[in-house]
């Protein structure tokens, strides 16, 4: 039901305006009366309708004040004046005013109804949609928030880009360094693989309504694991809600898709360093289910026998590689697995597995990751969940370091340095909403930063800063056109913090503010139609 305040001066036309027609009837129900403007906006405060009708001439506050103070105030709420002839002119004049129709005293009962459909009608498009823009405006928080995390849980030296700012926008600024952090990681089975496969979106779907639903719970994808969704789960000491979760997963994907799960449960990390740390134990514990299609739940949380890899390790791994030293990367990949060794299987299997995230990361990062590259990775993959087969992990990662090795010396050696500029252009495309900066962008490609800037500029025309600022800003302008965008969402979206920065420089580029800049697009297209 829709909400109506009815606003009159004369207590006998309010109860006149009740039975002329059924309200409930019509989808209103009137939830509160005003003998004048000043006690119809408390009435408002208080009830918050969809629907004012007002009388014209009132004491105290009369009703061309009260529509004025609407517009400003609350400018969702439509309104019916309700006048005599002698207002007429004065009414139609006000139109302007927020004023959506009117009706001449005495009413005429069809007309009010006729009044009240037409209203009725624009509010539920209205609120229609206002859902469809918050809807969308949630997606696209998700999608950013799960590209930014899988950037965090698996880039190499994702902690060098890491923006205190980016991560409060997409409300990753809860993965504190005092915040616990565990990951589930969850397939979908049946005998039937067909169905699996042509439920896998409605499972998708419904990872993700559930993650809504429990605050502090995120869902993710990961296109490497495609059979695969992933929750993150952060909680405060004694907030732990991970086993309540998983019992409603296992509950609701029954239920509604009649399917079994196998669920792995990693084991709790703190700080944003530790993330890949705990994304792969959730992996590893999912990898050691048995092969029938039952539900099964392994819970890895307790696992202790892991030796840390730390960020200097993976730092001489990646810098040899991009160096075209393989040698020395061999060195070092075998002084690593042989330690791990020492300690634990498990070890053995975390270290080979950050060794290949590791690598997956550099492909992408070169544009090597291509459908065999993907297919390389995953048999590697494979071998590495095989606690069992050690040196068969050791083999394939060797190879495939060794092949991505080879591409990326031919690209670093390339004439003119063409190619590695290209890839460091396609990089900004893709990261061109985080926090990139010149220094930044050199440690990722492992190069002399006063180099890559005169590369960079010789090859693509521009210098770092002018390129990065034109591709957020004609990212903008596409985004603009999307109305049902926010200015300060696209400044997020874009890699703007400030709104306010963000239309100097927008206006800078185009010679328009990004609002006007949408509302000249939105004209135009009324004009070819």
């Amino acid at each position: 039901m829709l909400k109506v305040i009815l606003v009159d001066d004369e207590i006998q036309i309010r109860k006149g305006l009740k039975w002329k027609v059924d309200w409930e009837e019509e989808g209103f129900v009137i939830v509160g009366e005003a003998s004048n403007g000043k006690e119809a906006l408390q009435v408002i405060k208080e009830e918050m309708p969809d629907l004012v009708l007002t009388d014209v001439r009132m004491p105290v506050m009369d009703g061309m004040q009260l529509v004025k103070a609407l517009s400003a105030e609350y400018p969702d709420i439509k309104v019916i004046v309700l006048s005599g002839y002698s207002d007429f002119e004065y009414v139609r004049s006000s139109l302007v005013e927020g004023v959506k129709d009117y009706l001449l005293k005495p009413v005429d009962p069809e007309e009010l109804t006729s009044a009240l459909r037409k209203s009725k009608d624009e509010i539920e498009t209205e609120k229609q949609r206002k859902m469809e823009s918050d809807r969308m405006n949630q997606f696209h928080a998700e999608e950013m928030r799960e590209q930014y995390l899988l950037h965090l849980v698996k880039d190499e030296w994702a902690g060098m880009n890491i923006s205190a700012e980016r991560l409060c926008q997409l409300n990753l600024d809860v993965l504190g360094e005092d915040v616990d952090v565990q990951f589930i990681t969850v397939e979908i089975r049946s005998r039937d693989r067909e169905q699996v496969r042509e439920l896998f979106l409605p499972f998708k779907m419904l990872c993700r309504e559930l993650s809504y639903e429990h605050e502090g719970i995120m869902s993710f994808y990961d296109t490497s694991y495609p059979n695969l969704i992933h929750f993150l789960s952060h909680h405060h000491s004694g907030e732990n809600q991970v086993p309540h979760f998983v019992q409603k997963l296992q509950e609701s994907v029954s239920t509604y898709l009649n399917l079994e799960t196998v669920i792995g449960l990693g084991k709790a990390v703190r700080g944003l360093s530790q993330l890949k740390n705990g994304y792969i134990s959730a992996l590893l514990s999912w990898s050691q289910s048995s092969a029938d299609t039952a539900s099964q739940l392994i819970d890895g949380s307790a696992i202790t026998q892991t030796m840390e890899f730390n960020e200097d390790t993976e730092w001489k791994l990646s810098n040899s590689i991009e160096q075209g030293d393989f040698e020395t990367f061999k060195k070092h990949l075998l002084t690593t697995l042989d330690e791990c060794d020492q300690h634990s299987v498990m070890s053995y299997s975390f270290a080979s597995s950050r060794v290949l995230f590791m690598l997956e990361s550099i492909a992408r990062k070169y544009d090597l990751y291509t459908d065999d590259m993907k297919k390389k990775m995953w048999n590697c993959q494979l071998g590495i969940w095989e606690l069992t087969s050690r040196d068969r992990a050791k083999a394939e990662l060797l190879e495939l370091a060794g092949m991505i090795a080879v591409k990326v010396s031919e690209t670093r050696r390339s004439s003119n340095g063409t190619a590695i500029v290209e890839n460091v252009r396609k990089y900004m495309d893709r990261h061109y909403a985080d926090e990139i900066s010149l220094t930044s962008l050199a440690d990722q490609f492992h190069i002399n930063s006063a180099y890559l800037s005169e590369m960079f500029k010789e090859q693509v025309g521009q210098n770092f800063t002018d390129y990065l600022v034109n591709l957020r800003m004609d990212k903008a302008r596409s985004l603009l056109m999307d109305e049902q965008l926010k200015i300060i969402e696209i400044a997020h979206l874009v890699g703007y913090s400030n709104s306010g920065y963000f239309s100097t420089v927008f206006k800078k580029r185009f010679g328009l503010k990004p609002i006007d800049y949408r509302r000249s697009m939105t004209m135009d297209k009324g004009e070819n139609r």
